[in-house]
């Protein structure tokens, strides 16, 4: 479904990517492991053009990622953002239907609420929170109400950015399981931007290891432990011995 081909970029002088090749099958879920500054975003920010690469190709369900209808392709996709990024002035429906109350996705409204609030019950969200607005809710209320905003316009693709980053680790458990379930329900391909280790084994199906700007290791997560990989070793151990140099 996604596909990358030798995928470099440098901003100035630092180079963030430098030969990314990776393939992420359609309807599986893929985690994108690897240090702060290594490129994870860049890579996620490439496939919806946020970000031009300076050489190589991305290519989603066959297609290069920088050609045809930009609305069209844009519609593939949903993003749990990793700060939540509602927007405060709006209840917390309008911020689930955004999508849906705009563009080439829109309903009429009634409808729209209608899908919000469905999407806020797959969630674990009762219809009454609906009409509140996200100041009024906790981090981890914010979060699924982010996820509920991801799955609305029912996309083929889904991006998580740091999904469980400031919750406590019981609601972790809790967004990942939501994760795992809605992906699957879904069929949607999956990608995953991730430190916390627990998102990794509870979300993928395969894990790619990003350092030096290629990916240093991929495959199955039930192969991780075992990969031999000494960067994905030491990631996975959290130690500072090893080619992973810490940032003193």
């Amino acid at each position: 479904m996604i596909r990358f081909d030798n995928v470099h970029k440098s901003f100035g002088p630092k180079q963030v990517l430098r030969g990314v090749n990776l393939e992420i099958a359609k309807g599986s879920s893929m985690v994108i492991i690897g240090g702060s500054g290594t490129g994870k975003s860049v890579m996620l920010k490439s496939v919806l053009g946020l970000v031009t690469p300076d050489s190589g190709q991305i290519s989603v369900d066959g297609k290069n990622a920088t050609q045809g209808d930009r609305d069209a392709f844009l519609a593939q996709f949903g993003m749990l953002f990793q700060g939540g990024a509602l927007f405060d002035s709006m209840t917390v429906w309008q911020n689930v239907a955004f999508r849906l109350l705009r563009g080439s996705l829109k309903r009429p409204k009634a409808e729209a609420r209608e899908i919000a609030i469905e999407k806020l019950r797959r969630v674990g969200l009762t219809p009454d929170v609906a009409d509140l607005y996200p100041s009024e809710l906790s981090g981890g209320m914010q979060k699924r109400v982010g996820l509920a905003r991801a799955i609305a316009a029912q996309p083929d693709i889904i991006f998580f950015d740091e999904p469980t980053t400031g919750l406590d680790p019981i609601m972790s458990g809790v967004i990942n399981d939501l994760i795992r379930e809605i992906v699957v329900e879904m069929g949607a391909t999956a990608m995953t931007i991730t430190h916390d280790m627990s998102s990794v084994r509870a979300i993928a199906d395969n894990v790619a290891m990003l350092h030096g700007g290629v990916i240093q290791w991929t495959g199955p997560v039930a192969d991780m432990d075992a990969s031999g990989d000494p960067y994905l070793t030491q990631f996975i151990a959290g130690s500072a011995d090893g080619p992973i140099e810490a940032v003193r």
